[in-house]
C-alpha cells in the first residue's frame, strides 16, 4: 500500500467553480473563452515574430519571447479546466491531476516572477548605463539570468506541490475554487499545516515581493525615460499584488469569492495584458510585425 492511500481517503477532489451563481458562470464562459483566445493569439504572435526577425535577436526581446511562452503555458494550464469547470455544476478532479496542474501553476507562476524581475534590471541597466549595457547584459549574463529563472520555477513548484500533497486529505474533498491552487486545497487537509503556512508567508516574500521592490526601485531610476514603464507597472502590480495577496497567507480570511477573483486577475489579466503591454506599443516590434505581413502579403500576390 502506497504512503499516499495510507494517509489519504481522497482519491478525487471536486472544484465548484462560481456554481452558487449558474447565470453567471455563463456568461464568464463567453468571456474566458474570449480572453483565453485573445491570451493564446497575441503571445504566439510575439513568439513567432522574435523567432523570425534577427533583429530582434537581443536581451531585451529574448527576454519578452521567454515571458510569452510562460504566458501560454500558464494560461493553458489553467484556462481549459477552468472552462470545464463553468460549463457544469460540480467538476470532478483525480489526485494525481490535481497534483500536476498545482506544480505547473507554481511552476509558470514562479518563473514569471523571476522572469519580471530579470526583465526589469535588463531595462534599468539598458537604460541607467547605457555605455557599459553590453558588458553587463552579455549573451552570457542573458542566459544565466534565463535559466535561473525557470529553474527557479522549477524548484519552487517541486518544494511547494509536493510538500501540500504529502499532507493527509481524508475529506471532504469539495475545492471552493475554479481550480487546484495550494490555498484552497490546503484547506482540506487534515493535518497542522502551520509550518507550512510559516514556509509560504517567507517564500512569498523571497519570490513575490523581492522582485516586486527590485523592479519598483528600477522603474524609479527610468520612470521618464521609458515610455511603457507606468503600463508595464500596473501589469507587474496586478500580478504580484494578487499572487501576494493569494499566497502570502494561504489560509487567510479572505471568502471563496474573493480569493477567486484575485487568483483571476493574475492568472487571467496578467498573460493577456503582456502582449499589449509590451509588445504592441513596441515601435520595433510593430515594424516587425508589418514586415512579416508584408512577406506574407508578398507571397499570396505570386
Amino acid at each position: 500500500v502506497s504512503l499516499r492511500q495510507n494517509q489519504s481517503s481522497v482519491v478525487e477532489f471536486i472544484l465548484l467553480g462560481f456554481s452558487n451563481f449558474p447565470e453567471l458562470q455563463e456568461q464568464l464562459f463567453g468571456v474566458f473563452l474570449a480572453v483565453y483566445l485573445v491570451t493564446l493569439m497575441g503571445n504566439a504572435i510575439i513568439i513567432v515574430i522574435i523567432t523570425l526577425e534577427q533583429t530582434l535577436h537581443v536581451p531585451m526581446y529574448l527576454f519578452l519571447q521567454n515571458l510569452s511562452v510562460v504566458d501560454v503555458s500558464f494560461s493553458a494550464v489553467i484556462m481549459p479546466e477552468m472552462l470545464v469547470v463553468l460549463t457544469r455544476e460540480k467538476t470532478s478532479i483525480s489526485f494525481m491531476s490535481c497534483f500536476a496542474q498545482m506544480y505547473f501553476i507554481l511552476f509558470f507562476g514562479g518563473t514569471e516572477c523571476f522572469l519580471l524581475g530579470t526583465m526589469a534590471y535588463d531595462r534599468f541597466a539598458a537604460i541607467c548605463h547605457p555605455l557599459s549595457y553590453p558588458m553587463i547584459m552579455n549573451k552570457r549574463v542573458f542566459m544565466k539570468l534565463v535559466m535561473f529563472s525557470w529553474v527557479s520555477g522549477i524548484m519552487v513548484a517541486t518544494v511547494q506541490t509536493t510538500w501540500v500533497f504529502s499532507f493527509p486529505f481524508c475529506g471532504p474533498n469539495v475545492i471552493n475554487h475554479l481550480f487546484c491552487e495550494t490555498p484552497p486545497v490546503l484547506e482540506l487537509a487534515c493535518a497542522d499545516t502551520f509550518l507550512f503556512e510559516i514556509y509560504a508567508f517567507t517564500g512569498t516574500i523571497l519570490i513575490v515581493m523581492v522582485p516586486f521592490v527590485l523592479i519598483l526601485l528600477s522603474y524609479i531610476r527610468i520612470l521618464f525615460a521609458f515610455s511603457t514603464c507606468a503600463s508595464h507597472l500596473t501589469s507587474v502590480t496586478l500580478f504580484y499584488g494578487t499572487a501576494n495577496m493569494t499566497y502570502l497567507q494561504p489560509k487567510s480570511g479572505y471568502s471563496p469569492e474573493t480569493k477567486k477573483l484575485m487568483s483571476l486577475s493574475y492568472s487571467l489579466l496578467t498573460p493577456l495584458l503582456n502582449p499589449l503591454i509590451y509588445s504592441f506599443r513596441n515601435s520595433e516590434m510593430k515594424r516587425a510585425l508589418m514586415k512579416l505581413w508584408r512577406r506574407r502579403v508578398d507571397i499570396h500576390a505570386f
